[in-house]
C-alpha cells in the first residue's frame, strides 16, 4: 500500500506540475497577445497654430509606427481647440497659453508637450528698419502701441521726428494663444489689444509682410525659415530692449538666427511671456489606449522631433513631471 501510495503520489505531482506548465505557458501567451496587439483607431486634434507644425510631423512620425492609426490635425486657434475639446467635437486640443481656471472647473485637463515663445513683427521693407534694428523697443514701448495707443507715428516709435508715418497695427482676430500671451507680457488680456484683426499665424504674417509701416506678432514657427534659419523673406524681428538702455547689446541680439533665439529662450534670456509652454487639452484624464501611448510617446521619443521643426523641447525634470501627471491621472 505504502508503494501504490508513493507511486500515485508522484504522478500526481508530475500532472499537478505538467497542468501548471500549461496554464503559465497559456498566461504569458495571453500577455504577450495583450502587448503586441496592434493600436487601431482615429484621434481629432484641434488648436493652436503654434502647435500645428510641430504636431504635424508628431503625427506623421507615430502614424509609421502604427499604421492602423489615423490621427487628424486642423489648426484653428488655441481658443478654438480649447472649446471643441472640452465640448467632445475633437479628442485633443492644442492650447498655446496658460489653461484658464475656468476651464479647468468645466474639466479641462492639460499635458505640457514642448515650449516656443510669441515674437514682436515688422516688415523687411520698413524704411526705418536699421534704426529699429539697432534700438530695439522696450516692453512699454510696445504696451504704448498695442494697449494705450499713445505711439501712433513711426517718429515717435523711434524718436525721429521727420518720421510722420502711422504705425500699422496688427493683432488676431481670432481666440488665440498668440495674442493672450504677447498681452499678458504687456500686462492686459486679448481684448485689450488694439490694432487690425487678423485671422490666424499665416495671416498675420502675411499682412505684415506686405505693409512696410506694419508691426505685429507672431508665433516663432511662423517667423523662421527652418532650411535657412533665417526669418522669412519680407519679415524680421523687432528686437526687445530688455535692460532698457536705447540699444540693442550684444547679449540681447539673438533675432537674426533660428538657433540663437531657441538657445535664449531655452535659457530663459528672452523673456517668459512672451516664451511659454504648450499644452494638449482633453475633456478629464485620456481614456482611450491610443491617446494615452501617443502622449507617452511624445514626452519620450517625440522630444528628439521637437528642435529639428522649430520648438524648444522639455527638460528631462519637465518629461518626468508631465509623465507622472499622465501616468496618475490614467489610472486613477
Amino acid at each position: 500500500m505504502n508503494i501504490i501510495r508513493t507511486i500515485s503520489i508522484f504522478f500526481l505531482a508530475g500532472f499537478i506540475a505538467t497542468l501548471q506548465g500549461c496554464t503559465s505557458d497559456s498566461g504569458a501567451k495571453d500577455k504577450d497577445k495583450n502587448e503586441s496587439k496592434e493600436l487601431e483607431g482615429t484621434v481629432s486634434i484641434s488648436g493652436a497654430f503654434a502647435l500645428y507644425p510641430l504636431v504635424v510631423t508628431w503625427r506623421n512620425e507615430f502614424q509609421k509606427l502604427h499604421p492602423k492609426v489615423k490621427i487628424e490635425v486642423v489648426a484653428g486657434g488655441a481658443g478654438k481647440g480649447i472649446a471643441e475639446a472640452l465640448s467632445h467635437h475633437v479628442n485633443l486640443g492644442m492650447v498655446s497659453r496658460e489653461v484658464k481656471p475656468d476651464e479647468i472647473n468645466r474639466g479641462a485637463w492639460a499635458l505640457v508637450v514642448a515650449k516656443d515663445a510669441v515674437l514682436p513683427t515688422v516688415s523687411a521693407s520698413n524704411p526705418y528698419i536699421k534704426e529699429l534694428l539697432a534700438k530695439g523697443l522696450t516692453k512699454e514701448q510696445f504696451k504704448e502701441v498695442w494697449i494705450t495707443g499713445s505711439l501712433k507715428t513711426w517718429g515717435e516709435l523711434i524718436g525721429n521726428p521727420a518720421a510722420k508715418e502711422q504705425i500699422n497695427v496688427f493683432t488676431r482676430s481670432d481666440a488665440s494663444g498668440a495674442a493672450e500671451t504677447w498681452a499678458k507680457y504687456l500686462g492686459g488680456a486679448q481684448e485689450d489689444l488694439r490694432g487690425i484683426g487678423v485671422y490666424g499665424d499665416p495671416g498675420i504674417a502675411e499682412a505684415v509682410r506686405k505693409d512696410k509701416f506694419a508691426v505685429g506678432y507672431n508665433n516663432i514657427a511662423y517667423v523662421y525659415d527652418l532650411r535657412t534659419q533665417r526669418p522669412h523673406e519680407g519679415l524680421e524681428v523687432i528686437p526687445i530692449d530688455i535692460n532698457g538702455n536705447g540699444r540693442i547689446d550684444s547679449a540681447e541680439n539673438f533675432y537674426e538666427d533660428h538657433h540663437k533665439i531657441i538657445n535664449a529662450i531655452a535659457h530663459n534670456i528672452y523673456p517668459a511671456p512672451p516664451a511659454r509652454e504648450l499644452y494638449f487639452v482633453s475633456d478629464g484624464p485620456p481614456q482611450d489606449p491610443i491617446i494615452k501611448e501617443f502622449f507617452r510617446w511624445i514626452l519620450k521619443d517625440g522630444q528628439q522631433y521637437v528642435p529639428e521643426t522649430g520648438y524648444i523641447r522639455l527638460s528631462p525634470i519637465k518629461v518626468e513631471a508631465e509623465l507622472e501627471i499622465l501616468n496618475t491621472s490614467v489610472t486613477n
